[in-house]
């Protein structure tokens, strides 16, 4: 059967005009074909195989195509890359591969279509439609790739086993594209990967990171994250997850299951933002309830000062795993750290608790509210409601102190050149002092947010101080 309505762009009439120019056989193979049969819109990114040079073909496909774009050529891995309508075509010629046991980079030989399906990483990315005229749109599907489509499988055209360990990052993509796609790992595959799951210590960093983000960017991550858990991938990535996983019991009080809580956080607020940083947010925001956790008597299980420690925790995290330490990174301990403020506040929602919220929590006070929000994980359906109208609250307060007060990026009335001066002082400690009365003043309500107040209480706090008014 042919699906000569896959291949409608025009790019693919080039690319098979070339092709049989050229004399080779040429398959777009791998993500698109796989998201064309899953009807899951526009790719952005094709994959062409060639029966020979992918290079040249790459380069025959340029000169033929309007402004000819330009073609970035990768000689140690035979492939060729160019840009063309905000599409991102990669060629390569066919080829088989074979692996050493210590790098997932393989050692590559000229092979044929077949060849190049049996190194790919699951039936359903081994899809391959042809280009050249006589076969234009003709499926070729050696491993049943359509069937895994249709009964949501992941399953790989070889044995799971020699897959996974010869490329460990096959793994993560299982879980990855089970998550994204919804669909079940194959019993044999799963149980492959927990066999290998030490082989992961291979993988750089980096490339363990792209396939976290995209597990957290899905729609339901809880998926990727149980995979990874129960197939013990993750004690290797994030043993900070998993140490929150249990329930310990004494004296007949038990704590929830951080970890489950954790993941139900992070699909809750995947319904209501696609920030990526928000979410690794609420993936990390109970890290630091393993080590504070201890049991008291009187009270039972307590997680003190498990904020502080968790952002403590997280830039550990973040250097570990090679992720950004720059505002990304900032923002993240930010929102672990005041995690738990709005939740606090809601129970007496006081002008002064809201405006120090609102100055500590700047421009992201939205953001830890949707944290907050989605940190409702009760199943009782009195308490859910009531939570949430307490949070409701808390949002409306902030928009009335917030209309009055404008302590939101707060910047003091009167500034430290204007103490000096009035003061005839130098850098000195009173400076800060005066600053810092002027600052709660405004936190407490007890001046408002506006110069000649703040003058005003200058002054008044300058005299205490036994500083004299220069003339």
């Amino acid at each position: 059967m042919k699906y000569k309505n896959a291949l409608q762009h025009p790019v693919f009439k080039t690319i098979s005009q070339s092709a049989d120019a050229l004399g080779v056989d040429a398959y777009v193979i791998g993500g698109f074909v796989r998201d064309y049969f899953l009807e899951r819109g526009n790719a952005k990114d094709i994959d062409i195989v060639a029966i020979g040079s992918g290079i040249e073909l790459a380069q025959h496909v340029a000169n033929n195509l309007p402004n000819t774009p330009k073609v970035q050529i990768f000689k140690t891995y035979g492939t060729a890359m160019l840009r063309h309508d905000d599409i991102e075509i990669e060629f390569v010629g066919a080829r088989k591969e074979s692996y050493n046991e210590n790098s997932r980079n393989p050692i590559v030989e000229n092979g044929t279509l077949e060849d190049d399906q049996n190194r790919r990483d699951f039936t359903i990315n081994a899809l391959a439609l042809a280009l050249n005229k006589n076969s234009f749109g003709e499926l070729l599907d050696p491993f049943n790739g359509i069937n895994d489509l249709d009964k949501g499988i992941i399953r790989t055209p070889q044995n799971p086993d020699i897959t996974y360990s010869d490329d460990p990052l096959r793994m993560m993509r299982a879980i990855r594209f089970a998550t994204q796609l919804n669909f079940k790992i194959e019993d044999a595959s799963l149980s492959a990967i927990s066999k290998n799951k030490e082989r992961i210590t291979i993988i750089t960093k980096e490339r363990i990171v792209t396939e976290l983000h995209k597990i957290l960017e899905s729609g339901t991550p809880s998926i990727g994250f149980i995979h990874l858990e129960k197939t013990g991938l993750l004690d290797y990535i994030m043993p900070e997850l998993t140490a929150l996983k249990g329930i310990d019991e004494k004296e007949g009080q038990r704590h929830k299951d951080n970890f489950y809580h954790t993941l139900e956080v992070v699909d809750n607020i995947c319904k209501t933002t696609d920030n990526l940083w928000l979410r690794w947010a609420a993936l990390l925001h109970d890290i630091g309830k393993a080590p504070t956790k201890r049991f008291h008597k009187k009270i039972g299980w307590t997680f003190h000062g498990h904020e502080f420690v968790g952002s403590k925790m997280v830039y550990k995290l973040f250097k570990r795993l090679k992720m950004p330490l720059n505002d990304k990174m900032k923002f993240v301990q930010k929102m672990v750290f005041m995690s738990s403020r709005p939740i606090v506040l809601a129970s007496e929602v006081t002008d002064s608790a809201v405006r120090r919220l609102v100055f500590d929590a700047g421009d992201n006070v939205e953001d830890l509210m949707t944290l907050c929000e989605a940190d409702i994980t009760t199943k009782n359906p009195k308490k859910f409601k009531k939570y949430h109208n307490n949070f409701k609250i808390v949002r409306d307060k902030i928009v009335e102190v917030e209309e009055r007060d404008h302590v939101r990026n707060f910047q003091p009335p009167v500034t430290g050149e204007e103490i000096m001066k009035t003061f005839n002082l130098k850098p000195s400690k009173e400076i800060g002092i005066i600053k810092e009365a002027i600052k709660e003043a405004i936190l407490e309500g007890d001046i408002p947010n506006e110069h000649a107040a703040a003058f005003k209480l200058m002054l008044e706090k300058g005299k205490a101080l036994g500083l004299m008014i220069e003339e």
